[in-house]
């Protein structure tokens, strides 16, 4: 089980980028998963989740901004995020856990995710 981030980047304010994570050799149809961000001397913060029921939740401050989903193999995940601001700059990492459906309450809690990818840097400058 493995997960792989790419799309990151370096990008102005205003502008978009679309982080891709990809599961190799399983489907992510039946894990919650999420994306996170961490920037240094800080913990990880849920950005977005979504479980197999296709219920998503967002942190409020990307809350119309970005937008996470799955394709329909349901072995690639996505955050597209528009309209980027210099305090969104950070390493994002998607991650999973194995349940269906994604606890309601919100942030998510890192320590309850069992597999993360490495980690795609996205830089965004005023």
């Amino acid at each position: 089980v493995q997960l792989v981030e790419s799309g990151g980047g370096s990008v102005q304010a205003g502008g978009s980028l679309r982080l891709s994570c990809t599961a190799s050799g399983y489907t992510l149809s039946t894990y919650c998963l999420g994306w996170f961000r961490q920037t240094p001397g800080k913990g990880r913060e849920g950005v977005a989740t979504t479980g197999s029921d296709g219920r998503v939740s967002y942190a409020d401050s990307v809350k119309g901004r970005f937008t996470i989903s799955r394709d329909s193999a349901k072995t690639t995940l996505y955050l597209q995020m528009n309209s980027l601001k210099p305090e969104d700059t950070a390493m994002y990492y998607c991650a999973a856990r194995t349940d269906l459906l994604c606890p309601p309450q919100w942030p998510p809690i890192p320590a309850h995710f069992g597999i993360w990818g490495q980690g795609t840097q996205v830089t965004v400058s005023s």
